[in-house]
This record gives C-alpha cells, structure tokens and sequence, in this order.
C-alpha cells in the first residue's frame, strides 16, 4: 500500500492529505490542481514545485489543512533524468518554441562533454530563463516572454550535487542531475550548449525524486482519479 493510500482513506476530510502524482506529458502543474479540487469538491489544494507541461514525473499535491506543508516539500532536493540535443537552440531552451540557431556539433569531442558536466557540478548562479512560472509585477515570466518582451531577472544561487551525461546516442546527450530547489534544467541545458559553442535544446525531462519521495510511489492521473472518486 502507498504512503498516500493511507493519508487519503483515513485523514483527507480531517487533516487533509498529500498526494503524489505521476504528472503526465502536455499536463501542465495546474491542470493537476484542478483535476484534485474537482474531484474532491476542495478549494485548498497546491502542489510542491512547478513542473513544466513538457516534463513527466513526481508532482506532490497537498489537500486542505496540508496545504500549510507545502513549503516542507518545496525546500527539499530533486533528481530529474532526461536528454537534451546538441546543435540547435530555441528561445525557451526546450521544445515549446521553434528552432531560433543552428550550429555543427560534430567536432564536440565526448571527453569533452563529461568533462563540462563536471564542471557545472557545484554550487553556482543562474538566471532563472523568461518562458517559466515565476512572478514578475504580479505576471508569469512566460507571459513576457510570448510577448517578445525580455525584463530583468535576477540570479539565484542554486546547487547541482550530480550532473552525469551518456553521450553515446550524439546528438542526443542523456542525463541525471540531483540539485537544490529553484534550478532550471532547461537554462542549464542552455549553458551546457552555450560552452560547448553549438548549443543545446532540452528534449525531455522527468522528476523522478524529491527528497526521500519517488515516482515510483506516485499515482498515475487514471489511479489518482479512482482513488478519489471512492473517498469522496
């Protein structure tokens, strides 16, 4: 039985629950949030960290009086597996927009690639990229962003504990990074890219883990469904 099994059946109208979620491609975070209140006839419900609708993977999803953990979740450190392909590079630094550079990989030596993925290890600062969720005057960045409009950001620090690449299918590089809260893949994918000096575009992302919490204990949206239609 899963963790969540329990909080649901037992404590949802009383304390509240946490729910992890295997977040589906093309959902976005919210959608989830939706899917939850609905089901559960709930206004208090938010999750713990954003996941892009092009990403898969660990969405924690907290329900009435859990509501009040979920900066408990936010804090803690995530593992994400995925591929990013060199050569080309967008404005959003995945494939949510179109194909804005070209350039030739193929003189990219693969000692080289490792060894940049060792480099990035570490604490660093980065510049959080203008297609994401966080807040500017009170609008998404992504808003901005579709605008054509470019505002100011700052850095953050932020800290990547592993960042270890499989180069063997170039021009797709595949990868796992474990870092700290707050870190864009996709703006170090474009780093990545940016040192290389042929670019980098993320193809696919999957949380796999936050903190000790992994997917293989989420629920699918088709189990997550069923399981509240029978406590509610």
């Amino acid at each position: 039985m899963k963790e969540t099994d329990i909080q649901v059946t037992t404590s949802l109208k009383k304390e509240g629950s946490v729910l992890f979620i295997d977040k589906p491609l093309d959902w976005t975070s919210f959608d989830v949030v939706k899917k939850v209140r609905s089901a559960l006839h709930e206004r208090k419900v938010g999750h713990a960290g954003t996941l892009d609708p092009k990403a898969t993977g660990l969405l924690i999803v907290c329900v009435g009086k859990m509501t009040k953990s979920i900066d408990r979740f936010v804090g803690l450190e995530k593992e994400y597996t995925g591929s990013f392909e060199l050569g080309i590079r967008t404005s959003s630094f995945d494939s949510e927009t179109e194909v804005i550079e070209r350039h030739d990989w193929t003189g990219v030596p693969a000692e080289r690639i490792a060894e940049l993925a060792k480099e990035l290890t570490g604490a660093q600062m980065q510049v959080p990229p203008m297609y994401s969720a966080l807040k500017y005057g009170g609008k998404p960045l992504y808003e901005f962003a579709r605008a054509g409009k470019v505002v100011e950001r700052a850095e953050r620090e932020i800290v990547i504990s592993q960042f270890s690449v499989d180069a063997e299918r170039l021009p797709l590089i595949d990868f796992c990074v474990v870092c700290s809260k707050g870190t864009y893949i996709r703006s170090l994918v474009d780093e990545f890219g940016q040192r290389l000096g042929c670019g980098a575009v993320l193809r696919s992302l999957r949380r796999m883990r936050i903190g000790a919490y992994h997917v293989r204990d989420a629920w699918t949206i088709e189990e997550m469904t069923a399981q509240l239609k029978a406590v509610n």
